[in-house]
């Protein structure tokens, strides 16, 4: 019921990505570059940056849907391959007030009921996993590493 919560969540528009990749880019820096090697910050950096992400954002095949508290954007979350969870951040003022939860069920329901499938995957980075963990996501693989990005491959089946 978005109604009652103190911020809307909806799909992202074509003018949100930069706000939106500038709201990760930030978050990352505050909470997850300092386990990475250079190599991994730079990685990300890349990710958020590519213009072929974006392309594929313009043409709808890149999901995202977004939080706002009044005109600010407070968190976002960003969906691949129409099961993958590929961004999920949160500004840090915003934490702990139950946006990321309400964004991973906003993308959910969309998965469910729009495009009929059961399950959503995250490659969860080392900051993300408990949080994942506590809203039922499981752990599909040992923590894994590529081009310096830590992840622990997760699902959550509905």
């Amino acid at each position: 019921m978005d109604g009652e919560l103190p911020f809307e969540i909806r799909f992202a528009g074509q003018d949100d990505w930069e706000e939106a990749m500038g709201l990760a880019w930030k978050t990352f820096l505050e909470f997850e570059a300092d386990v990475y090697s250079p190599e991994g910050v730079r990685s990300f950096e890349d990710f958020i940056t590519d213009t072929g992400l974006k392309r594929m954002f313009d043409m709808g095949s890149y999901q995202m849907m977004a939080a706002y508290a009044g005109p600010k954007m407070v968190g976002m979350i960003t969906l691949r391959n129409e099961v993958h969870i590929s961004l999920l951040f949160v500004d840090k003022e915003y934490h702990r007030h139950g946006i990321g939860r309400a964004l991973i069920g906003k993308i959910a329901g969309y998965v469910q009921n729009e495009l009929g499938k059961s399950r959503l995957t995250v490659n969860a980075s080392p900051y993300g996993v408990g949080f994942y963990h506590r809203i039922g996501f499981t752990d599909i693989g040992p923590e894994n590493q590529q081009d310096g990005i830590i992840y622990t491959p997760m699902e959550y089946k509905f």
